[in-house]
């Protein structure tokens, strides 16, 4: 530049045309040094703006990230399939599904604020025209799809809410039915129980005669039968209980299966004990046992079963003890209808039977044929009045032979042969020994002896 002013300076011819060529260079220049820096300027802002979009990138993949995986947690939530089988459970879930449902408004603003990172990043493309190459390097997770679970996510609350609703509707329904059971069962139950107690002591207690206690019993039944009814609503309970498929019930210890059971006990046992003294009338007439014999068999009997084991503990053997006359204080207790071997011996024994093991074992075979090693009050009532009816015999046949003998304490062979038929009178005879009393006569036969002795010989 300094040449071409020199020569201009120096005049040269063409000078002019030199200055403006090098003007124009000179302007070029300072043109390009414009658009360096411009261009430096604007790689700077872009850089700047390229940083910016970066750090809104990152951040959004930081809170993307979590929000994301919360809305797939809440989505799998939301369709879990729940059971429960009481109000409590159902109610816990409901409380739990009010809490999350509590928590969506600050959910929505997270999801905006993630949305709003996003929306940054669009407006300085737009507004600055960055050229953006790909997507988002730190996370596959788009807006878009932020956007679509959370409409699923929104979608699924109400069907969750119908759903803990309808469950809550049918918990309760449940709960009713357990209550309308319970209410009936704690009802029948313990009425059950009762009246085998009370069946068992009309058998085991000595009120009125036997047929009093037949009718007594009579009675029960019929009550009994007439309470069926109850029995059978408490079965369509139960049917709406296992149609509900509901598993246990706090409000009541019974269950249908205790009920029937006990329902069929009574029932049978009702029946078994009027059938028991039914035999025991028929013992009865039978054998000529009257009511205070029979009275007294039963409080013998009663006082050596003195619990419900079937067998002879320390308290039955205190009642043994106490039999044969040691002074030992006990309490009377529940009466099982049955003594073992050994308690029946001990009440032989406290009755005046003294007899041997051989003995005893004879008698046992009679009264416990079947070896059980129990005796109930029918076979004790038998074995009694066996005894019974062989004294009473006795009696009777010396009473008649007296007659026959014309009130003398001897009868003679004539008077036998007189008054028998001549097969039984020959019998007598030949067994009768000689009386020997003061007021013997030639010939005169002892019928006392010979009746004691015929019944003596008998099978007890």
């Amino acid at each position: 530049l300094k040449l071409f002013s020199s020569g201009s300076e120096l005049d040269y011819y063409d000078s002019p045309s030199v200055n403006s060529r090098c003007q124009k260079i000179c302007d070029q220049w300072d043109n390009l040094g414009a658009l360096t820096q411009k261009r430096r300027e604007a790689l700077e802002r872009t850089e700047k703006l390229l940083e910016t979009i970066d750090q809104l990138y990152l951040e959004f993949a930081k809170r993307a990230a979590p929000f994301n995986n919360w809305m797939e947690g809440a989505m799998e939530d939301l369709q879990d399939t729940f059971i429960v089988h009481t109000i409590e459970e159902i109610q816990g879930l409901t409380t739990a599904h009010e809490q999350f449902k509590a928590t969506l408004p600050d959910a929505d603003k997270e999801r905006q604020a993630i949305l709003g990172i996003h929306n940054e990043v669009s407006k300085i493309v737009q507004t600055y025209h960055v050229n953006i190459a790909g997507s988002n390097p730190y996370t596959t997770i788009s807006p878009q799809e932020i956007n679509n679970k959370w409409d699923h996510v929104r979608q699924l609350v109400p069907r969750r809410d119908q759903a803990l609703m309808e469950e809550h509707a049918r918990q309760q329904q449940n709960e009713r039915l357990r209550k309308q059971f319970a209410a009936q069962a704690n009802v029948i139950g313990p009425w059950i129980q009762t009246k085998m107690q009370e069946i068992g002591r009309i058998s085991i207690e000595m009120h009125g005669t036997l047929e009093d206690q037949i009718n007594h019993l009579r009675q029960y039944e019929k009550s009994i039968v007439n309470y069926k009814p109850k029995i059978d609503q408490l079965e369509g309970d139960h049917q709406q209980i296992q149609e509900a498929l509901i598993f246990d019930n706090k409000h009541t210890n019974y269950t249908m299966e205790h009920i029937r059971v006990g329902w069929e006990q009574l029932l049978t046992t009702t029946a078994r004990t009027i059938n028991e003294i039914e035999n025991q009338v028929l013992t009865r007439d039978a054998k000529g046992i009257s009511q205070e014999q029979m009275n007294e068999f039963r409080a013998s009997f009663n006082h050596f079963d003195r619990d419900h084991s079937g067998t002879l503990g320390p308290d039955e053997f205190k009642a043994c003890l106490i039999s044969l006359g040691y002074d030992i204080g006990n309490d009377p207790q529940k009466k099982t209808g049955i003594m073992d071997t050994e308690d029946f011996r001990a009440c032989l024994i406290s009755m005046g039977y003294n007899m041997g093991e051989a003995e005893f074992a004879r008698i046992m075979s009679i009264i416990d044929p079947n070896r059980m090693g129990v005796v109930t009050f029918q076979a004790f009532i038998d074995f009694m009045s066996r005894e019974t009816a062989d004294t009473d015999t006795a009696d009777q046949v010396m009473a008649s032979f007296k007659i026959l003998a014309g009130d003398k304490n001897y009868i003679t062979s004539d008077e036998l042969r007189r008054e028998l038929p001549p097969d039984q009178a020959e019998y007598c005879i030949a067994r009768m020994a000689p009386y020997s009393g003061h007021d013997a006569v030639p010939g005169a036969l002892d019928y006392m002896s010979f009746s004691t002795a015929l019944y003596g010989e008998s099978d007890l």
